[in-house]
């Protein structure tokens, strides 16, 4: 019975995920909109990707026993941050000082 459960999970995962997949790349191919509503509406469909993954596939929900998992998630996130922040700060600086 638990593993209906979970395959049902799953499924509902997998088919929002699908959604939120198809959204940008039809609006993308088709312009539909202008592109900063483009741009935000992707975005949008990115964060909400983010989430459903979250919750469906890795199953990080309100449940108090996954609090390691959580801030070990936050923990990546901000490690990633940093990467990201520094390079793009060191590919600036040595832009600036390169190229004049």
């Amino acid at each position: 019975m638990k593993t209906n459960i979970h395959i049902k999970h799953y499924c509902i995962g997998f088919i929002l995920s699908l959604i939120f997949t198809i959204i940008p790349f039809y609006i993308i191919q088709h312009n539909c909109f202008e592109q900063q509503t483009s741009y935000i509406i992707v975005i949008f469909c990115a964060i909400t990707q983010i989430y459903i993954h979250l919750i469906y596939f890795l199953h990080l929900n309100q449940i108090s026993n996954q609090m390691w998992n959580v801030i070990s998630l936050i923990f990546t996130t901000f490690i990633v941050l940093i990467l990201i922040t520094g390079s793009i700060w060191i590919m600036t600086h040595l832009h600036h000082n390169l190229m004049s």
